[in-house]
């Protein structure tokens, strides 16, 4: 009880040094390194690290809202400590690599800019990696990253892993929405890889633990996807506190005394909530399946993509609502608002969330073959 209590007083003040700090965030264009170093205090990179090198163990509905939490204070923040997840991804580099990638502890931070995928020429123990890979979002406070470098002998995508200075970062993300991320490109010239430093991306992982075993792909599209439900939340509330707390401009009754304006935050409250029970529902009936022992089925990994792409547009929807409700206050640059509508519809645009997520589902339930990388 005294260790949860001294947890969550830290969680606490971290998500009161992110909102006061949010602004510095999105005009820097990235997260700073001190505040991935409080991201790391507070658990975010050990949640998924292996076991066996101090990691936390979290089930991945306990990383999941810890993502919405840090999300609802800056829709940014809570997309770049959502990469605390790629712990999953790169335990499929060798076990003797592992070792080196956490010898000084579990506070690992990963970035990665895998696309578009690069050809590597294969040489005597590994690979000369050249090129450029755009969107690899948390970048400057990364400890390593990842850059797609085409595929293994068997035809899977590979992923080729730097330490920090060893890449060069440019810096052109020019957005409106989640500025704050740094997904920068980045560039390699001509640089050998040993093959050891190597990965397939969603490959077998060389620790067998439990959260090494949940699907790969589907769970990368969970962790952005619940970004939204964190900012959609974040928005709700605030359309609330407007709508209470004053009139119209003109002289108009106050917002929440408006049948309209109730009307429609019950509804957009009740999609909200809708969609993210259906999102935790497939991620815990997922993570039961693999705790008993059992292999998940198409449907089971699709209810995780299918739950992703709905809570991402419901959550984008519901920040609309918002916005819209809000009326003349919510045009002005620098409004809340304004930057939740911006982040929420980032969000919607990823390729592990857009509208073909529907047709995989679909297909799925009809029995034909999905899309690939779907499953």
């Amino acid at each position: 009880m005294v260790l949860q209590a001294k947890k969550n007083k830290l969680l606490d003040e971290v998500l009161k040094e992110i909102d006061e700090r949010k602004g510095e965030f999105k005009k820097k264009k990235y997260v700073p390194q001190d505040m991935i170093k409080k991201l790391k205090e507070i658990g975010v990179y050990r949640a998924h690290a292996p076991k066996r090198f101090g990691g936390d163990g979290l089930s991945p509905m306990e990383f999941l809202e810890l993502i919405e939490t840090i999300s609802r204070v800056d829709g940014s923040t809570g997309w770049v400590a959502s990469f605390g997840s790629a712990a999953i991804y790169i335990a499929a580099l060798p076990i003797d690599t592992l070792e080196k990638v956490y010898a000084d502890g579990p506070d690992v931070a990963f970035a990665g800019g895998l696309f578009p995928v690069q050809k590597a020429e294969k040489v005597a123990g590994g690979y000369n990696v050249d090129g450029v890979w755009k969107f690899a979002s948390g970048c400057k406070g990364a400890d390593i990253l990842g850059v797609g470098i085409g595929a293994s002998e068997d035809g899977k995508p590979l992923t080729a892993v730097f330490q920090q200075g060893e890449i060069e970062i440019i810096k052109n993300w020019d957005v409106f929405g989640m500025v704050g991320t740094g997904s920068f490109d980045l560039k390699v010239d001509n640089q050998f890889v040993p093959e050891e430093w190597t990965f397939v991306r969603g490959g077998e992982a060389s620790i067998d633990e439990p959260i090494f075993r949940y699907p790969t792909i589907a769970y990368a599209a969970q962790v952005l996807a619940v970004v939204n439900l964190g900012i959609a939340r974040a928005a709700l509330d605030e359309i609330r506190d407007i709508a209470m707390a004053r009139g119209g401009y003109t002289g108009a009754p106050r917002l929440a005394d408006r049948s309209y304006l109730r009307i429609s935050l019950a509804k957009a409250e009740a999609n909200l909530r809708s969609a993210r029970a259906f999102f935790y529902e497939a991620t815990e009936k997922a993570w039961e399946k693999i705790l008993k022992g059992d292999e998940l089925t198409d449907d089971d990994k699709s209810m995780l993509r299918l739950s992703s792409a709905q809570a991402t547009r419901e959550g984008a929807r519901a920040v609309q609502e918002a916005y819209m409700l809000a009326g003349i206050p919510a045009i002005y640059k620098g409004h809340v608002l304004q930057d939740h509508l911006c982040d929420a519809m980032v969000v919607t645009q990823h390729a592990f969330l857009n509208e073909s997520m529907y047709e995989g589902a679909g297909n799925v339930f009809v029995d034909l073959p999905t899309i690939p990388g779907y499953i």
